[in-house]
């Protein structure tokens, strides 16, 4: 006894054997035959389809502004900024200090 291996078809299969039953009104019975498929399939993409149409028509607008993400990144960079400008801050008190040293040391 031979088993026949499944074939699986691409989306873009489907939807090239979908369109060409809607738009060319090409019968389901010629398809199959076609392609050696069985109506039932066929019927149960076309059933996939319908349910679906509803999400593919529906269109969801963006948000006005930045997104979630955008805020997060943007409340980190002004967090960094301003530890990096205590950084800077500490960094020029030190040479302060130093070059000052230098000079009552009477280091050139």
């Amino acid at each position: 006894m031979s088993k026949r291996s499944r074939r699986h078809f691409t989306t873009e299969q489907k939807a090239a054997l979908l369109r060409r039953h809607l738009v060319d009104k090409v019968p389901v019975s010629d398809l199959c035959n076609e392609i050696g498929l069985q109506p039932s399939v066929f019927y149960q993409w076309l059933r996939q389809v319908h349910e679906n149409l509803a999400g593919a028509l529906t269109t969801t607008p963006a948000p006005p502004g930045p997104s979630k993400r955008e805020k997060e990144l943007a409340a980190e960079v002004a967090q960094l900024k301003v530890k990096l400008a205590k950084k800077d801050g500490v960094i020029a008190e030190i040479a302060a200090e130093f070059t000052q040293l230098k000079k009552d040391l009477g280091e050139p």
